[in-house]
């Protein structure tokens, strides 16, 4: 019989991710089958979707609470079939409030549990750690800092390195990006990225704009180029122009192309989040922002541990890029800190040795050391040891 895997991954990260491990559980066991709740990328690699991930995409809390019946039954029934099957091994993908239960449950009737991609247990909520350690038979975290966290816990943890730092070059070419976008090879150029969910662009879009404003006064000759990620959200930003009576800034919306607007970019002002790590591989100077509700962000700052939320810093640990949050969002401290990279070309080439140095950490060939540590637990494979089972 061939090794058979159930995996569950939410949301078009997760299935990329997954789709890489896929492929390289293939390289090592060519017969491997693999089952569960996945997207397109997997399904190119041969993944039984018995659920599409898209089903499992939640926006906000109130979704998730109108949405928990049917997610609680879509989690139940996998749960059937993984244990009336029985494969050799359960991988959760990232989609920690689905996936730990379910791994819990796995892990209990004797089958390893594995779950790819650490919770921010690290950022808050840092009592879940007794419940990862119940659930998982192994962690595979993308963060150096990351597996002390578990192995003091006693939890089996491999560091797999982070896959963006995989696929970005060492050695962005902006003038590549530039001419790709349509952008002059001369002149300051700023990107704009205020996030890919609809609330974020809602609350961060007439802030964007109206330090695009300030920013022109100062530099006649500085474009904007702004990726949104949706046709939603570019709407939204679309709407924040015409309300804020800027369709004459020389801003141009991107559908996509985030990656290629960073890399063309003289300084990059971003939501905190993944879109603030991309900035860091492409060597990028930043200001990280964010606003949300007053009340929410009054639980997630009594809840954090870290005094950063953006991902440089917190890897860095120290602040090598500004943060600017919530109230101290404001247009004119926005546009002087990103005057302050503007005019600081020195401060500039220290920050790309230092975020250079972070890409080399990260980068691992995450796909193909979390499926080394994925062997053995395959107990037909030649790498297995029974001593790394679970209890």
């Amino acid at each position: 019989m061939a090794i058979r895997i159930a995996m569950v991954a939410g949301e078009a990260s997760g299935d990329l991710l997954a789709s890489h491990l896929i492929r390289a559980i293939r390289h090592k066991i060519p017969d491997a089958e693999f089952f569960g709740i996945g997207g397109p990328k997997m399904q190119a690699e041969g993944f039984d979707a018995r659920w599409p991930c898209e089903r499992l995409a939640v926006h906000g809390y109130v979704d998730a609470l109108k949405r928990y019946r049917e997610l609680s039954g879509i989690r139940r029934t996998l749960l059937k079939q993984v244990k009336a099957e029985r494969p050799d091994a359960f991988i959760g993908v990232d989609a920690p409030d689905f996936n730990l239960w379910l791994e819990r449950k796995i892990r209990g009737a004797g089958m390893p549990a594995i779950h790819f991609v650490s919770p921010s247990i690290w950022a808050w909520r840092g009592g879940r750690i007794k419940g990862i350690a119940r659930a998982v038979s192994h962690m595979l975290c993308l963060f150096p800092f990351e597996p002390a966290l578990y192995e003091q816990a006693g939890i089996p943890v491999t560091y797999v390195g982070h896959p963006l730092a995989d696929t970005f070059p060492l050695q962005p070419d902006r003038e590549h990006a530039r001419e790709l976008l349509g952008l002059p090879a001369a002149g300051r150029v700023i990107a704009l990225l205020p996030g890919s969910r609809q609330s974020e662009v809602r609350n961060l879009a007439p802030t964007y704009i109206e330090t695009a404003k300030l920013l022109l006064e100062r530099h006649p000759e500085v474009s904007f180029v702004v990726p949104l990620a949706t046709r939603e959200t570019r709407q939204l930003f679309a709407e924040a122009l015409c309300s804020a009576q800027a369709n004459e800034l020389p801003i141009r919306m991107l559908f996509g192309h985030a990656v290629e607007a960073m890399t063309a970019a003289d300084v990059v002002l971003v939501a905190s989040g993944t879109a603030s790590l991309e900035a860091a591989l492409l060597k990028r100077p930043m200001v990280i922002s964010y606003r949300i509700g007053k009340w929410q962000y009054r639980l997630m700052k009594r809840m954090a541990y870290l005094p950063w939320v953006g991902l440089p810093n917190i890897l860095c640990n120290e602040t090598v890029v500004p943060e600017l949050l919530q109230d101290d969002a404001t247009p004119p401290a926005l546009a002087d800190a990103l005057d302050r990279w503007l005019g600081d070309p020195d401060g500039c080439a220290q920050l790309a040795q230092r975020f250079d140095a972070l890409h080399r950490q990260l980068r691992q060939d995450t796909a193909e050391k979390a499926a080394t540590a994925i062997l053995p637990y395959l107990n037909r494979t030649p790498e297995w040891n029974p001593s790394r089972q679970p209890a």
